[in-house]
């Protein structure tokens, strides 16, 4: 009995000893592993916050820090993509680090830019953002972008490393999702040695103090001058009190978050590695996946760079992509300072001629409609009014390519910029209808057209192709001030491109037909049409989404009539189902990349399969039917080309037939071709965010190409009856062109 008590005491003892070494073990494992988990973690990185700053700002007598930062590392001009201020399209100083901390767009509630609050200080040494509730509260619930506030300091501190604040706006950027940051202070002397810390974020808030005098910046357009130079000045002696600290391999991120003027700008953006080359980040451009154009980057990016550089893994919340270096460059830290100072100015100048270039525009369009009605109606002028409308008509037809073929000059550096970019783009224009006239193919119904169209196709298929340069700052290309889109094919350029190529086609079918070679026609205008879709849709080129369905039922159509069936309702259904499988198919493609290299068709799969797809798609038709209501001008301008095209050229004029009627039955081909051009801009129209414009500006193609070839069949016809205009389009054999 006393031997066996004295065992089970043994074995209760030996069991006891058991569960506390498993404690012990257990304890010291997580202990191990988080320690290995803060050891695994890369060098620190430091994050400095400069709102407003600007790259005209910086001079190398006054801001020698940011200047060194500029010789050592790389940089490019700073996108801020936040939800901007109501009625204003500003990015305040709250938004702007809240985006950062969220990787996504994020917003501040309000209509002013009040300075972010100081954050309030825990015993520990850390801090809590007041208000944070009310933010996330706020990003959630009133914005469409459903941004995760404090992602980026949660991500950091799950990982097991130590992340501190340095100022207000940083302890936005820093906090993690409870609005918490683990270390603050009000200036980096404050946290002493930097080394335990992985991520530090630093707001030099100098220049946003002293423009708005009281942070705030709803009044007066901001100080100049003398103000400003001392206020970057301030900024720069605090960025340098940075550097002085910063412990060895450490990478330093810098941005102008946010800004502190009346109107939006590009900021300032600078990479520095820690070896003395500038480690990932040598002198010379920053580069990224989300805008593929060398010297421009977004602050979206700029939280995916910093995931990227401590090694983690960056979740599907984080829109953006790493900063890379564009390569090498032996180019001075002046001229690029000049240079990313030249491409905000030319955002600046964009803004500002805009909105009176599109009045000019449409004015002038309808103008030149009116004008061209009474010439072709009533006959007035005879064949010299028939002779200047055919030209203007062919110069108006090549004004929508030469908008993007205007960026290869630098029309916003001159003087007076509304009249440079008028004179360049109708300078253009002319020389393109210089060309359409240079040849025998003057003299064809469709020659001018089939040769302005085959530009306007040809040079937005090399540019998408080529890195989407002319689209940058064009006054119908996107504004990388307002970060819609970076690259490939906007909604505008995808209008003239696609108009233009089924019109090619059109001319060029026309001309092998007339000379008996039908199939080879329809061989060689499926084959381009099919290329001109897909480089529409391909992730590498015009990484277009809504385009390619719209697109390739276009290119259907035009193939349908030229081939002399007829369309049907079916046809049309399953045809638009292969493009909604095509582009679906291209999306998943890109998709299946790693995210880094995703594009925003990627990106797109990835929202549908975390159940927001809805709130995209609800963007982008709220966007589209904004536009459509919002943009007066280019609706006027479309309802006028529609009314010119059937109420003027198909119908019987003071010539006899019909202008329309008569082209047809020159050139059958047209007929075909304006079909599918209207179909893919109306298809376009409603699958897009961009609306109205979408069908204006393929209307201001393909109507003025279409008025050209008219009046060339009005001259080569002789004058027939109203009666025998009313035959059927195209039941007649055209002769030979």
């Amino acid at each position: 009995m006393g031997a066996a008590h004295e065992g089970r005491s043994r074995r209760t003892r030996h069991r006891a000893a058991c569960v506390l070494l498993a404690v012990v073990l257990l304890v010291l494992s997580g202990a191990g592993t988080a320690a290995a988990s803060a050891r695994s973690l890369p060098a620190g990185v430091v994050v400095v916050g400069v709102p407003g700053l600007q790259w005209s700002d910086l001079d190398r007598a006054r801001t020698p820090n940011l200047w060194k930062l500029v010789e050592q590392g790389g940089a490019a001009s700073l996108s801020t993509r936040a939800v901007p201020l109501p009625d204003r399209g500003v990015t305040c100083q709250v938004a702007g680090w809240l985006t950062v901390s969220a990787g996504q767009r994020a917003g501040a509630p309000g209509t002013d830019c009040a300075p972010p609050a100081p954050p309030l200080p825990a015993p520990d040494g850390g801090a809590s953002v007041p208000g944070w509730p009310g933010l996330v509260t706020y990003n959630t619930e009133e914005t469409s972008y459903k941004p995760t506030l404090g992602l980026l300091g949660q991500l950091v501190a799950d990982a097991g490393g130590k992340v501190a604040a340095v100022g207000p706006g940083a302890a936005l950027g820093a906090a993690d999702r409870s609005g918490k940051v683990g270390k603050y202070a009000a200036t980096i002397d404050g946290l002493g040695d930097l080394a335990p810390y992985r991520l530090v974020m630093v707001e030099a808030a100098d220049l946003a103090r002293a423009l708005t005098g009281t942070g705030r910046d709803d009044g007066p357009a901001p100080a100049g001058g003398q103000d400003r130079q001392a206020a970057v000045a301030g900024a720069d002696r605090q960025v340098g009190a940075v550097l002085d600290r910063l412990p060895p391999e450490t990478t330093v991120l810098l941005g102008g978050l946010s800004d502190t003027s009346a109107a939006p700008h590009l900021h300032v953006a600078v990479a520095r590695g820690p070896s003395p080359d500038g480690g990932p980040y040598p002198r010379g451009y920053l580069t990224t996946t989300s805008t593929r154009q060398d010297g421009l980057v977004t602050n979206t990016d700029l939280t995916a760079t910093v995931i990227a550089l401590l090694g983690l893994e960056t979740p599907n919340g984080v829109v953006g992509h790493a900063w890379q270096s564009a390569g090498p460059s032996g180019e001075p830290a002046a001229a690029t300072v000049r240079n990313l100072a030249g491409e905000d100015l030319a955002s600046q100048v964009l803004r500002k001629v805009r909105g009176p270039f599109f009045t000019v525009f449409v004015a002038v369009q309808i103008l030149f409609y009116l004008l061209a009605a009474v010439a072709i109606r009533r006959g007035w002028g005879g064949s010299r009014a028939l002779t200047a409308t055919r030209a203007v008509a062919v110069v108006s037809g090549a004004i929508a390519i030469a908008t993007f073929l205007a960026q290869l000059m630098p029309w916003w550096s001159l003087p007076a910029p509304m009249a440079a970019v008028i004179l360049t783009i109708t300078g253009i224009a002319c020389a393109i209808a210089g060309i359409a006239f240079a040849g025998p193919w003057r003299a064809h119904v469709l020659g001018p057209l089939t040769v302005v169209a085959a530009i306007t196709s040809l040079a937005l298929l090399v540019d998408v192709m080529t890195g989407s340069r002319l689209q940058v700052n064009a006054v119908t290309g996107y504004e990388p001030v307002t970060g819609g889109r970076f690259y490939g094919f906007s909604n505008i350029a995808f209008a003239v491109y696609s108009a233009g190529t089924i019109l090619a086609l059109a001319g060029i079918a026309q001309w092998l037909i007339s000379r008996g070679r039908r199939t080879l026609a329809l061989a060689v205008c499926a084959a381009y049409g099919l290329f001109a879709v897909f480089a529409d849709g391909w992730p590498a080129w015009g990484a277009d989404f809504g385009g390619v369905p719209a697109f390739l039922v276009g290119v259907a159509v035009f193939l349908i009539l030229l081939s002399g069936s007829r369309v049907s309702p079916v046809k049309l259904g399953l045809i638009g189902l292969v493009g909604v499988l095509l582009i679906g198919a291209i999306a998943v493609a890109d998709w299946l990349k790693p995210a880094a290299q995703r594009t925003h068709l990627g990106s797109f799969v990835q929202q549908v399969l975390d159940g927001e797809a809805w709130t995209v798609i609800g963007r982008k038709l709220g966007a589209m039917v904004g536009v459509t209501v919002g943009n007066w001008s280019l609706t006027l301008l479309s309802l006028v080309a529609l009314a010119f095209l059937f109420l003027v050229l198909d119908r019987p004029s003071r010539w006899g037939a019909s202008a329309l009627g008569r082209a047809y039955l020159l050139a059958p081909a047209l007929r075909a071709g304006l079909i599918g051009a209207l179909t893919c801009a109306l298809i376009g129209f409603l699958m897009n965010d961009s609306g109205i414009a979408i069908p204006a500006m393929a209307l201001t193609v393909a109507v003025p190409l279409t008025l050209a070839s008219c009046v060339r069949a009005l001259q080569l016809s002789p004058p027939t009856t109203p009666e025998r205009a009313s035959a059927p389009a195209g039941t007649t054999a055209p002769p030979a062109l």
